[in-house]
C-alpha cells in the first residue's frame, strides 16, 4: 500500500501442501544460513501472480470479480506457469479502499463469496499445484473493526490502548494534533475522536486506524489470524505496509522535504511535504517480522511464505529484512529493480547486480507493477522521458524487455495480473469518473489507481468476458479489449501472451535459467544489459535486452567466466528477429531480446 507498485526443486515445490516430503525436503527452518538450505524452498524461482479479486472474473453478474470466478480460471492459470497466487483484500470491509480497511480478519466478504467458496479456491488450486496467497494488513484495521469500535468507546475498555491515541496539543487555547505527521493519501495522519477526546493515528485514510504494535495482545491477536488461514490451507501471506507498523515514540515532528527554493515542497494533496524517518522502517519492525515467521512457521510447518511490502532505499536495508538468521521474511519485495521506471541500463545492471551480490544469497523477489502502481507500460516515454501510457509504436517490444529481466534473471518473480496480455494503464480523463478516494481527493495532479485495476480482459465478447453482457462492471473495460485479450493471443503465436508462457516455461524448466548463477556481462554497454546464467553443470545461457529503440548488435568474451563455447542455440527471441549463430556477434532489434545456450560450435 506505500506508494512512492533445479527440476528437482520445481516438481517439489508444492508437494508440501499434499504432505508427501519428508521433514528433510520441506524447507530449512529458521537460522540455517547455508546457500543450499537458502535455494531449498518452494518459493524459490517461482512465479507469484498477483490478483486484484474485483477485477479478475465476475461468476454471477453483478459487475465484481469474486472467489468462484478466480478458481474458474485456474486452468488458465495453471498452463500460464504461475506457482502462487495473491490475492488482495477478501475479507469483510466498508470498501473505503477496496479492501485495505478490514473489519473481520477471520471471513470473507460476501461480494466475493463464502467462506465455502474460499476453501473449494484453496482445494482446486492445490490440485494444480497453485499456492494461495492472503494479503495480510498488519499495519491498520478499518474503523468499523469491533476492535476499534471498543477501543474508541472510552479509555478505560480492554482494548483502549490496541490503537495510536494521543492528546491533544493545545496552542493559544485551540486544539491542534500532537505533531506534523501526515497521511499518505492527504492530510493530517490524526484524526480527532469525540468520545475520547483524543486523537488516532492513521498513515492511510481516516478510516484506517494504526494498530498499537507496542502492545502485546495486538500481537497476539495477528498472529492468531495468520494461523486461521494457515490451518485453512494457505501458501503465505504478502504482509501490506509492514514497514510502517511503529512510529516514534517521542512523536517527533518529521523533518520538511524542501524544494530548489528551500521551502517545504507541496504535494498533489495541497500539503507540506515530509519525510518518514518517524513513521517507517524503524528499528522494531523486525522484532514483530521475527515473532510472525516463528508463529507462521510453527503453524504452517515452514512451508509458508512471508512476503513484506517493502519500499526501502537500500539494498543494505532490504537485507536486513530477511533476518540476521534468516528469520524474519523469505521474501521482502525488491522494488529498487522494477521501480526504476526507465531504461538506463547502467542502473538496471548496478540493482540486479546488488541482489545477485548483496542479498548474502538470499532469494530476491523481482517486481515491475501491482494495484498501486501504473502497469509496466510507463516504461515507453516520450523524447522528454515523460511515460506515455497506452499502445505505443514499441509497446510488446518493451513488454518483452520488462518480462525478461523479470523472469530470466535469478529471482522469484511477481507478476500482476493482465500483464501477460499487455494491458495498459487506463486511468479516467473525469474527476466524476474516479473510483479510487485518492484520485478524488488528488484530481487532477493524483488521478487515483482506477488505471492499473481495470477488469482482465479474456475475450472480445460482451464485457471482455469478464461478466455478463447485462452488468455494469465497477471499473470500466478499455477499448483496447476487443485486440487486447486472452482468446486473441491464445491463437497468435508471436502474442505477448505466449511470450510469458514460453519465457516462464524456460525458467521453470532450463537448468541454467532455473537455477544458475548470474553475473552482468559487457559492463561498459550503455544500449544492452546482457547477462550470463550459469548452473553446477556448467550449463552458459545468455541473455540480452537492447533498451533503446535503434538495432543494437552485441558480442560476449566469456572465457574468463569458464565458458569455453561460442556457438548459440536459440532459446527464445523477438519474433521475427535472425538467430545468431555465435556469441561473437548477437543482432537486436529496438528493444529486441535474445536468450540463447551457449555451445560448441
Amino acid at each position: 500500500m506505500k506508494r512512492i507498485g533445479a527440476v528437482l526443486l520445481l516438481l517439489t515445490a508444492f508437494l508440501w501442501s499434499a504432505g508427501e516430503l519428508t521433514p528433510a525436503q520441506q524447507s530449512a527452518p529458521a537460522g540455517q544460513s547455508s546457500q543450499t538450505a537458502k535455494r531449498d524452498h518452494w518459493w524459490n524461482n517461482a512465479v507469484i501472480y498477483e490478483i486484484y479479486p474485483r477485477s479478475f472474473q465476475d461468476s454471477n453478474g453483478d459487475g465484481i470479480g469474486d472467489l468462484n470466478g478466480i478458481t474458474s480460471r485456474l486452468g488458465y492459470l495453471q498452463k500460464l506457469g504461475v506457482d502462487a497466487i495473491w490475492l488482495t483484500p477478501i475479507y469483510p470491509s466498508p470498501q473505503v479502499d477496496f479492501g485495505y480497511d478490514i473489519s473481520n480478519y477471520e471471513a470473507v466478504d460476501s461480494q466475493y463469496g463464502t467462506m465455502a467458496d474460499f476453501d473449494r479456491l484453496v482445494s482446486e488450486a492445490k490440485k494444480r499445484n497453485i499456492g494461495i496467497i492472503m494479503d495480510l494488513v498488519l499495519n491498520h484495521t478499518s474503523d468499523k473493526d469491533p476492535w476499534f469500535e471498543e477501543s474508541a468507546s472510552s479509555r478505560t475498555n480492554p482494548k483502549a490502548d490496541w490503537y495510536m491515541w494521543r492528546d491533544a496539543k493545545m496552542v493559544d487555547g485551540h486544539r491542534e494534533p500532537p505533531n506534523n505527521w501526515i497521511s499518505d493519501f492527504g492530510g493530517s495522519a490524526w484524526q480527532w475522536d469525540p468520545a475520547r477526546q483524543q486523537y488516532y493515528y492513521h498513515e492511510f485514510y481516516v478510516q484506517q486506524p494504526d494498530l498499537n504494535w507496542n502492545n502485546p495482545q495486538v500481537r497476539g491477536a495477528m498472529y492468531n489470524v495468520a494461523r486461521f488461514w494457515i490451518h485453512r490451507g494457505v501458501a503465505g501471506f504478502r504482509l501490506d505496509a509492514i514497514t510502517a507498523l511503529f512510529e516514534d515514540p517521542q512523536d517527533r515532528d518529521e523533518p520538511y522535504v524542501l524544494g530548489p527554493d528551500g521551502k517545504p515542497s507541496i504535494d498533489a494533496y495541497g500539503d507540506k511535504e515530509v519525510t518518514d524517518i518517524y513513521t517507517n522502517n524503524l528499528p522494531e519492525v523486525h522484532d514483530v517480522l521475527r515473532e510472525l515467521r516463528a508463529a507462521t512457521n510453527a503453524a504452517g510447518g515452514g512451508r509458508v511464505v512471508l512476503i513484506g511490502e517493502t519500499y526501502l532505499n537500500s539494498i543494505a536495508d532490504l537485507h536486513k529484512m530477511y533476518g540476521a538468521h534468516n528469520d524474519e521474511l523469505q521474501l521482502p519485495m525488491d522494488m529498487q529493480v522494477g521501480f526504476i521506471n526507465r531504461f538506463d541500463v547502467g542502473l538496471f545492471r548496478e540493482r540486479i547486480d546488488e541482489a545477485e551480490t548483496g542479498l548474502n544469497g538470499d532469494e530476491p523477489l523481482f517486481v515491475f507493477d501491482n494495484h498501486d502502481n501504473p502497469r509496466w507500460d510507463r516504461y515507453q516515454t516520450d523524447a522528454a522521458g515523460a511515460p506515455t501510457f497506452g499502445y505505443g509504436p514499441h509497446h510488446d517490444d518493451i513488454g518483452r524487455v520488462i518480462a525478461t529481466v523479470l523472469f530470466a534473471s535469478r529471482d522469484t518473480a511477481m507478476m500482476y495480473y493482465g500483464d501477460e496480455i499487455g494491458m495498459v494503464t487506463t486511468p479516467p480523463t473525469r474527476k466524476e469518473d474516479v473510483r479510487d478516494p485518492i484520485g478524488i481527493k488528488g484530481w487532477p495532479k493524483e488521478k487515483g489507481r482506477d488505471g492499473e485495476r481495470t477488469p482482465m480482459q479474456w475475450n472480445a465478447g460482451p464485457d471482455a468476458g469478464f461478466s455478463s453482457d447485462d452488468a455494469k462492471t465497477w471499473l470500466p473495460i478499455p477499448s483496447s479489449y476487443k485486440t487486447v485479450n486472452v482468446a486473441a493471443e491464445e491463437r497468435e503465436p508471436d502474442s505477448m501472451l505466449h511470450w510469458y508462457q514460453q519465457i516462464i516455461a524456460l525458467k521453470r524448466n532450463d537448468p541454467a535459467l532455473h537455477e544458475g548463477e548470474e553475473t552482468m556481462l559487457n559492463r561498459s554497454d550503455d544500449h544492452v544489459l546482457s547477462w550470463l546464467r550459469k548452473d553446477a553443470n556448467g550449463e552458459a545461457v545468455i541473455v540480452a535486452c537492447n533498451f533503446t529503440d535503434q538495432p543494437q548488435t552485441v558480442r560476449f568474451n566469456l572465457s574468463a567466466l569458464g565458458v569455453s563455447g561460442t556457438g548459440l542455440k536459440t532459446l527464445l527471441e523477438t519474433p521475427g528477429a535472425p538467430a545468431p549463430q555465435s556469441i561473437d556477434a548477437v543482432a537486436l532489434g529496438p528493444f529486441g531480446v535474445y536468450i540463447g545456450q551457449v555451445r560448441s560450435k
